[in-house]
């Protein structure tokens, strides 16, 4: 329930506070005073696109804040909390929610939920459970079929939403099967030239058997081979250093005689046995590395031009594989997982044949949870048109009847149903859609009976209406004015009206007050009661704020307001 809201530098409004509270508020004032500007704050707090269009001239930026009564625990305060806001408690279960926006006249933007920064998102996620706002675009919503099976979903209430959630997984379920089973059928050519490609290829890798790595591996073993007289003398000339064949004085000997003069002047210095030691460790590597060399020219002596030939064959068949598919290990990956691709493009066949009777299956069940969506549709909208059609008798329309009407149409993921709302003004008449046969004023209290009774299953905290009562006068607007007062007991109502059988029958009665000091036109919001109120609704009456008729007229409707109903 919204308790408060302020509005600073907003259209007209230079700054004003509206004390709302719970029950029936009205709000009234002069064409061009700003009375919209109040639906327009309202809407920015509930995350509605900023138009810097809407910031008072010569302002940098307009404000608005509202001040909420909600339930302590429950998905509103979550939902703040989770965005980094909190509430302020009030006891006996409800808490006090700041709500704020602001506009600057190039067009940005900032929102605050629960005294914290927060995406104007966040204030649309809230709305849903907040506020329910009609104005007169809505009267014009409700002349399409969109609107008319959302507001008979509503009604449905449980019972409908659980038929439409089944079927609507039954359609994702179909409608997958579907499209797989055509993507299958429409490409069945292509995907068979896939499996004809994959397994000559994976043929091709096979057959060449590749290793991680060998194609770097023989790249040096082709090196080497390929030079190998140049490796065989330097290895040749490199062991004749290190171990002679010949008498040449080689490394081996040298270290040797090294070590023996050391070990001999050891006696008469320990210093040297050491530096001995060391030597004797010299000789070792020495002689391991001079067999390692000779082992590498035994192995050169062995490799011979048939190995480099055969060296040079596997190198050009696995440089074919990189040519086609980038890299030995990219066709030893192809290799890993292409099997698995092929079987299943070579299951196209019997997959097909599987999923048509997956998909028949899921039509049937399709079948079936549309047909029970229709049968909770059609039950809501028996009891829905009748409801409607008492509130319409009660809305000076006693010899209207209304008509929910749910017949077969085109699949979608809302089902199968199209679903049109008829009225019939008087006896006799055919039953005529709404979206072509109703009047202004009967379309707006269709719209209001709708919600009403909506709202005898589908609680809403607060209702917001601009204008409900367009194209009504007269006895009708009294009508109007009765029953939203009685709307008024279960919840909170706000109403923008011109009409002075409205706003009598509110408990509160703001009115925006417009002033001119010859530059700027400015207004703020005045809480009427006693003579003001009076005044107020004669200007309503007549134009004439001080008219005796015109006053005399104003305090009948109140009396007519305030009595038992």
């Amino acid at each position: 329930m919204i308790e408060e809201m302020r509005l600073r530098d907003l259209g007209v409004i230079a700054e004003a506070t509206l004390p709302i509270g719970p029950g029936f508020t009205a709000i009234t004032g002069e064409t061009g005073a700003g009375k919209t500007m109040v639906v327009t704050g309202l809407g920015l707090l509930l995350g509605n696109r900023a138009d810097s269009g809407a910031v008072r001239s010569g302002a940098a930026q307009a404000a608005v804040d509202g001040v909420w009564s909600v339930p302590e625990h429950g998905a509103v305060v979550d939902r703040v909390r989770e965005a980094g806001g909190d509430v302020e408690p009030l006891g006996g279960g409800q808490a006090e929610l700041y709500l704020g926006r602001t506009v600057s006249s190039e067009g940005r933007g900032r929102a605050t939920v629960g005294g914290r920064s927060a995406p104007a998102g966040v204030l649309a996620e809230l709305a849903d459970s907040l506020v329910v706002v009609h104005g007169q675009s809505d009267q014009l919503r409700l002349r399409s079929a969109v609107a008319q099976r959302d507001a008979l979903d509503r009604f449905g209430g449980a019972p409908v939403a659980a038929a439409l959630a089944d079927y609507r997984a039954g359609y994702e379920h179909w409608r997958g099967l579907d499209a797989t089973l055509t993507e299958l059928q429409d490409d069945r050519d292509v995907r068979g030239r896939e499996a004809d490609e994959l397994r000559a290829a994976l043929a091709e890798i096979e057959a060449v058997a590749p290793l991680a790595g060998e194609d770097v591996d023989l790249a040096q073993r082709a090196e080497r081979l390929a030079n190998a007289e140049e490796l065989r003398l330097a290895a040749a000339t490199a062991h004749e250093a290190l171990s002679s064949e010949m008498d040449a004085a080689d490394a081996t000997a040298l270290v040797a005689d090294a070590r023996r003069w050391l070990e001999r002047g050891s006696i008469h210095d320990s210093t040297l046995e050491a530096l001995a030691e060391q030597a004797a460790d010299v000789g070792y590597r020495i002689a391991d590395l001079a067999a390692a060399v000779s082992a590498y020219l035994a192995d050169l002596d062995e490799s011979g031009p048939h190995e480099l030939a055969a060296t040079e064959e596997r190198r050009a068949a696995l440089s074919g594989l990189v040519r086609a598919h980038g890299s030995v290990d990219a066709a030893i990956a192809l290799l890993e997982t292409g099997s698995a691709r092929l079987a299943e493009l070579d299951d196209d066949g019997d997959r097909i044949e599987r999923l048509t009777v997956e998909r028949d299956a899921a039509a049937g069940a399709l079948d079936v949870a549309a047909a029970a969506l229709t049968a909770e549709r059609q039950a809501a909208a028996l009891r829905l048109g009748a409801l409607v059609t008492d509130e319409l008798h009660a809305l000076a329309l006693p010899d209207a009847t209304l008509v929910v009407e749910v017949a077969p149409g085109a699949a979608s993921t809302h089902g199968r149903d199209d679903v049109t709302i008829l009225l019939a003004p008087h006896p006799g008449a055919d039953p005529r859609p709404v979206a072509r046969g109703a009047s202004g004023g009967e379309l707006s209290r269709v719209m209001l009976a709708i919600e009403v009774v909506i709202a005898g299953v589908d609680p809403v905290p607060t209702f917001v209406f601009d204008e409900v009562d367009a194209g009504i006068g007269g006895a009708a607007a009294i009508e109007v004015g009765r029953r939203l007062a009685r709307l008024a007991e279960s919840s909170q109502v706000i109403v923008v009206t011109h009409l002075a059988q409205v706003a009598a029958f509110a408990g509160n009665h703001l009115s925006v007050v417009k002033s001119n000091d010859g530059s700027v036109t400015a207004s703020s919001v005045k809480r009427l009661e006693g003579a003001e109120r009076e005044a107020e609704m004669a200007r309503l009456l007549s134009g004439l704020a001080d008219s005796d008729a015109a006053l005399t007229h104003a305090r009948e409707l109140l009396d007519t307001a305030r009595a038992p109903r």
